[in-house]
């Protein structure tokens, strides 16, 4: 009987995310809430469980706590099976001997410094993904086209229109989808073979064949002028050396339960792209679908209250159009419109709410206009206040206001 092949997840976790800023002040980016009841890294872990990769550990280093205390409580896989688990790896300079009082150094070298893990787990693939994007994503399809092709590396890649992928790193690749070449955010993108109007955008993510991870690495390692870096540093050198790198084109991936191309991939590292996609999840037919009972996406298991509205006299009327509201939601008397409210969110009488983030525990006093915000945990908005609508006004109180007009509002702010 052939050896069945046995793969590994390593989830990278442990970005500062500072472009993400306020709402990274006090959490790293994976553990951001999103879409009224997830974290941004539930995402990534439940595209490994439901592609059958049932043993991850988590790489994190910055700011981990409430990510920590995150996965602790609501992502134990351990019982019977050995093989089924979500294991922390935290930054613990476990290399001291050899690289001296360092943490973790970029990517490559998060993976490099848990190289014996990977061993304790006689792993045949590595599958290293980021934690910090939007998507869904069937795994396995990308495992088997990995085998398929003998490749060393399978790197995931997103076709992106040439205009616009001039902002990421670019893959050529021949008409085999060979990576022949990386181009780091180029002027003039090389389209894909075939389809001039588009081009390769590396996701991030990357299927490596053990013996290749860990010859590479180490390669890497003893590099003294390396960034430590899969993107800048590893994979190029690769490719220079001979080794043989594939391109998986990310829109053919199939998602069970979902027709059509798989089109939806967001990097969510600043407030406007963490607001547009929250925006995503609103519409009639959003454009990123959470109701897909053959795709679940699992995350707290936190008990609340049903979302509840109240009130109904004259203007004075507890309403929600187009919008999420997880459990312990209030809208009494207020209206929301395209809007993601989160946990135990309240909205009082007369109080509008429009394309706007609620995390948990936030109330929305009387009379208040809250437009184009992200409003994080545990605030209280006194009556008659406006945000997201006066630029000015929203500075003057210390709020971070983008350059698309979006208002953010730090964590316990105090009015």
């Amino acid at each position: 009987m052939a050896k069945k092949i046995k793969t590994v997840g390593m989830v990278l976790a442990g970005g500062k995310g500072t472009r993400l800023h306020p709402l990274t002040w006090k959490r790293t980016k994976p553990a951001v809430p999103f879409g009224s009841k997830y974290r941004i890294i539930d995402f990534a872990l439940n595209n490994m469980l439901n592609s059958g990769i049932f043993g991850m550990y988590v790489l994190t280093q910055f700011k981990a706590q409430s990510l920590t205390e995150h996965i602790q409580r609501n992502w134990r896989l351990g019982g019977i099976m050995s093989d089924y688990f979500i294991t922390l790896a935290p930054a613990q300079m476990y290399l001291y001997e050899e690289l001296g009082a360092e943490w973790y150094r970029g990517t490559a070298d998060a993976i490099y410094q848990n190289l014996h893990l990977i061993d304790n787990n006689d792993a045949d693939l590595v599958a290293i993904f980021s934690g910090d994007h939007i998507y869904k994503m069937d795994i396995s399809h990308m495992i088997d086209y990995h085998l398929e092709k003998g490749a060393d590396v399978t790197i995931a890649a997103y076709p992106t229109p040439v205009a616009e992928a001039t902002r990421f790193g670019v893959l050529q690749v021949d008409a085999d989808f060979r990576i022949t070449e990386f181009q780091e955010k180029p002027a003039q993108p090389n389209p894909i073979p075939g389809d001039p109007a588009n081009a390769l955008a590396s996701m991030g993510n990357y299927i490596f064949s053990r013996d290749a991870l860990f010859e590479m690495l180490t390669e890497d390692a003893a590099n003294g002028v390396s960034e430590h870096d899969f993107g800048k540093d590893v994979l190029p050198s690769g490719l220079a050396s001979g080794r043989k790198l594939m391109a998986y084109d990310f829109a053919r991936n199939p998602i069970p339960g979902q027709d059509g191309p798989n089109t939806y991939w967001r990097d969510v590292g600043t407030l406007d792209s963490y607001h547009e996609a929250n925006m995503d999840l609103v519409a009639v037919q959003p454009t990123f679908d959470l109701y897909n009972d053959d795709w679940p996406l699992r995350t707290s298991a936190e008990f609340s209250a049903p979302a509840k509205f109240v009130h109904e006299d004259g203007e004075r009327r507890g309403q929600a159009f187009n919008s999420l509201l997880a459990g312990g939601v209030i809208v009494s008397g207020g209206t929301v419109r395209e809007s993601v409210l989160s946990r135990r969110s309240r909205v009082n009488s007369y109080a509008l709410v429009e394309r706007s983030v609620l995390l948990d525990d936030v109330t929305i006093g009387r009379r208040c206009v809250i437009r184009n915000a992200i409003i994080d945990k545990n605030v209280a908005v006194p009556d008659g206040t406006r945000i997201g609508v006066d630029a000015d006004e929203d500075r003057a109180r210390g709020f971070t206001v983008t350059e698309a007009g979006v208002t953010a509002v730090p964590k316990s702010y105090r009015f």
